[in-house]
């Protein structure tokens, strides 16, 4: 059997149509600005290298160099989508490889993100909030918003060691602040744990089941962001405020780890419902809580109108 290449070789010689669009297409991709600027950066290269890597030249020319022809990541036109070309020379070969394009490397920079934040429990809308859409017409919420912009502007340098402690009525926006900043951080690389308090304690009852308490446990603990929302909704029993939610406050507390809470209590009034538990009033334990929660973060007062009904 005959070499393949010289099989090729002979067919092309025999056929007039592709020899003249050869001679075409190999005009083409020596015209082609990038091309020659390439060969002139490599003057050793001969001209019989050249010819053979013609089909490589091609490969090159024919395509998108870091998006400059793709609209998006999905509209990438590119033989290995998402992928650029690259031309460089070894042992006096030409040879072409891929790298990302920019577009990819945001398109995975984007992936990435979405991960960051995580819930249990927390509405849609909730996990699309931004701090762009939060009003600044009512003068009441600016200390509020202020609070919240100066964690993000701590959060750009290190994360810091307390969160916020919004209370206030009910439907004032308290859990849209959290997450708006969630998104936030989420911009910064900062991953970020979202859970419906009423919802976390079914959570922790149903992992009885699969022995899954301290897994789930150990999870909130080392999360970069806890963020807690509607504390104090939902009476809780004694050994979940002592050994649930007062194991994950001191874990938090002794690593610099910063909480954020909703809650329509102030820190005083919750150590009051914390402190009421079947066996009786348990003020000193209650009170180790909160002092626990003023450690992870700062209480601030959101005062509005009631959102829900605008």
């Amino acid at each position: 059997m005959k070499p393949v290449q010289s099989t090729l070789r002979k067919w092309m010689q025999d056929n007039e149509n592709f020899k003249e669009n050869y001679i075409k297409i190999k005009k083409e991709v020596l015209a082609d600005p990038e091309i020659k600027a390439f060969l002139s950066e490599h003057p050793g290269l001969t001209q019989k290298e050249i010819t053979k890597s013609l089909i490589k030249l091609y490969e090159y020319q024919s395509q998108s160099k870091q998006c400059a022809s793709c609209a998006s990541f999905g509209a990438c036109q590119n033989m290995l989508p998402g992928y650029s070309p690259v031309l460089h020379v070894e042992s006096g070969e030409i040879r072409i490889s891929y790298e990302k394009c920019h577009n990819r490397i945001m398109h995975e920079k984007q992936q990435a993100q979405e991960k960051l934040i995580q819930s249990v429990h927390m509405p849609k809308d909730i996990l699309e909030a931004t701090t762009d859409d939060i009003d600044y017409r009512d003068a009441k919420r600016n200390p509020a918003i202020r609070e919240l912009y100066a964690f993000i502007k701590q959060a750009e340098k290190g994360l810091p060691a307390k969160g916020i402690y919004f209370y206030g009525s009910f439907g004032v926006g308290k859990t849209y602040f959290l997450g708006a900043i969630a998104n936030k951080l989420k911009e910064l690389n900062i991953s970020s744990m979202m859970i419906y308090m009423p919802e976390f304690v079914r959570e922790i009852k149903s992992s009885f089941k699969d022995d899954s308490t301290n897994e789930k446990v150990d999870y909130f603990k080392r999360a970069d962001v806890l963020m807690i929302d509607d504390i104090g909704a939902e009476m809780q029993s004694a050994w979940f405020r002592d050994e649930i939610l007062g194991s994950i406050l001191q874990y938090r507390m002794m690593e610099g780890l910063p909480v954020f809470f909703t809650s329509n209590y102030s820190l005083d009034q919750l150590e009051g419902l914390l402190a009421s538990t079947r066996s009786g009033i348990e003020t000193v334990k209650a009170g180790r809580i909160v002092e626990r929660i003023r450690q992870v973060s700062s209480a601030v007062e959101i005062i509005g109108d009631n959102r829900r009904y605008l």
